[in-house]
């Protein structure tokens, strides 16, 4: 999986294409992420403990992780990510740039 919790991707397809957010949740074995600010539900909640007064509760939902490319931080562009290895240890760059994502 080349997003992990904590990177900010931007949205190439969908409803809110063009945001910018952080993920928040990736969920390896659906291959999708929670991203902040993207993809809002509304929920409707009975009153308990966690919301005693129940109602319409506005949520993030997870998208697709094809939907999503990663901003590489120095640029602040998109680009695509690839691996390598750099002192016997597995890292992401961007290919685009070349700059090492994970130090």
């Amino acid at each position: 999986m080349y997003i992990k919790k904590g990177d900010i991707v931007k949205v190439i397809t969908g409803e809110y294409k063009g945001k910018t957010g952080k993920v928040l949740h990736v969920f390896k074995k659906d291959n999708r992420v929670i991203v902040e600010g993207v993809n809002i539900v509304s929920r409707h909640t009975k009153p308990s403990n966690t919301y005693p007064d129940g109602g319409i509760i506005k949520k993030e939902a997870p998208i697709h992780i094809s939907n999503v490319l990663l901003v590489d931080p120095k640029s602040n562009e998109t680009s695509r990510i690839g691996f390598t290895i750099v002192d016997g240890k597995k890292v992401r760059f961007s290919k685009k740039t070349g700059n090492v994502l994970d130090s």
